[in-house]
């Protein structure tokens, strides 16, 4: 009641209001507390007093709020039926929402359940990898010691032989006499003859080529795909070799190329790659002419080498494997100048492809009587067979000697050509 706007307000206890109803009680105008609120004003969407519509709703629409109680009123229910299948429908998102976050919930335990029987799985797949890969190396040790003792016993042998028949013979030449010398000549000179004629690998029979390859693929294991395998074989750059039908040969500015196959110490073609593969292409007169291949590992033990050189003469091509020549290299490489294409025509005669023209011309130097300075079939210097007008050539698809043909009308070279 301070307040100037509430100052006329009826005021209740809300205690004495719980069981108060004010249906069916008359309501009174705000601005005019003497005056019940009975009209209803339709621009401003309010109810109001007689006062209001003479005083501030003036020339408002307005009616008696009995007459537009049920248009409003089933508005109001349209929009509340609107709001209660909102209401419905938004009960049943969040029961959506419930029931999808305890699936989530179940979903998530069996996956991390099948993401531990999986771990489990691979980390035993691993072990059992690890265990089977130790005893390849062991056995992989042993049989490599168990050579390396035969060749040591066998030549330990063979050192204890040459040992003693020196020491006999240097004790026959400076002890014995020039009777028993003569005497045992024979037997001593058969058996270091014998002695010499012994065939023994003066290296030792393997070598400590032993690398594991973590990225080479090892198949299965229960199951699993597992990688890391025991490479034993050793590439040998003296056993490596070249094939290619352009090795010694290729065209300016035309891409060309040749095959490095990697072998073993045994001759066995390596079935990996990633060797240190390096290769030089350099101009035997101009050092500035080098060509820069590119070498494609294929990693299978091949390499391809590829390269397209600018200037034509003699290359000199070094092909290294760990720093080492491989057979072959180096080699000599021709560059021809670039593949010149024919001008002319491919035809029978110059007769028949220019329409009987006297002044067309062909390279084969063929004439006919009657002024025809061409060649035509049976005249004198027809080559018997089709050839190119340009310069000559019976085969189809060999290489132009020379430019167009020399001499020849302008008009005539183009009608020839066209035919």
């Amino acid at each position: 009641r301070r307040q100037k706007k509430t100052a006329s307000h009826a005021v209740m206890v809300l205690e004495n209001t719980k069981d108060c109803s004010q249906a069916g009680k008359p309501l009174f105008c705000p601005s005019h507390p003497t005056e019940e609120l009975r009209l209803f004003c339709e621009q401003c969407d309010q109810p109001v007093c007689r006062d209001c519509v003479v005083d501030r709703h003036r020339q408002h629409p307005y009616d008696f709020t009995g007459n537009v109680i049920h248009r409003h009123g089933d508005a109001l229910r349209e929009l509340l039926r609107s709001t209660q299948q909102h209401v419905g429908t938004l009960e049943d998102v969040l029961g959506q929402i419930d029931d999808m976050g305890s699936a989530i919930h179940s979903r998530t335990e069996a996956v991390a359940a099948e993401i531990s029987l999986f771990a489990s799985g691979y980390v035993k797949a691993i072990e059992e990898h690890r265990d089977r890969l130790l005893k390849q190396l062991e056995d992989l040790k042993v049989q490599k010691a168990n050579l390396l003792h035969l060749q040591k016993a066998q030549l330990q042998q063979l050192l204890l032989d040459m040992r003693t028949g020196v020491e006999f013979t240097e004790h026959l030449l400076t002890s014995g006499s020039d009777l028993e010398i003569l005497i045992t000549k024979g037997v001593v000179a058969s058996r270091l003859a014998k002695l010499n004629s012994v065939a023994y690998n003066a290296h030792p029979s393997v070598d400590d080529g032993i690398r594991f390859s973590p990225q080479e693929r090892a198949g299965q294991c229960c199951g699993y795909e597992v990688f890391g395998a025991i490479l034993n074989k050793v590439v040998d750059p003296a056993r490596c070799t070249l094939h290619g039908e352009d090795l010694h040969s290729a065209r300016q500015n035309q891409l060309t190329g040749f095959t490095l196959l990697c072998n073993d110490t045994t001759g066995e073609q390596m079935q990996r790659g990633g060797e240190a593969v390096r290769v030089t292409i350099t101009h035997k007169d101009k050092r500035d002419r080098a060509v820069k291949p590119t070498v494609c590992d294929n990693g299978d033990g091949t390499y391809h080498v590829s390269y397209s050189p600018e200037e034509p003469g003699l290359y000199t091509v070094c092909v290294y494997v760990k720093g080492q020549h491989v057979q072959s290299s180096p080699f000599t490489l021709m560059v021809k100048n670039k593949f010149r294409e024919h001008q002319g025509v491919f035809h029978c005669c110059t007769f028949c492809s220019s329409g009987g023209q006297k002044a067309a011309r062909c390279a084969c130097g063929g004439t006919m009587p009657g002024g025809y300075q061409g060649c035509g079939h049976g005249h004198k210097g027809h080559p018997g067979c089709p050839h190119w007008s340009c310069c000559g050539q019976v085969k189809e698809s060999s290489e132009c000697l020379c430019g167009p043909p020399i001499d020849t009308p302008q008009r005539s070279l183009v009608r020839t050509v066209a035919l």
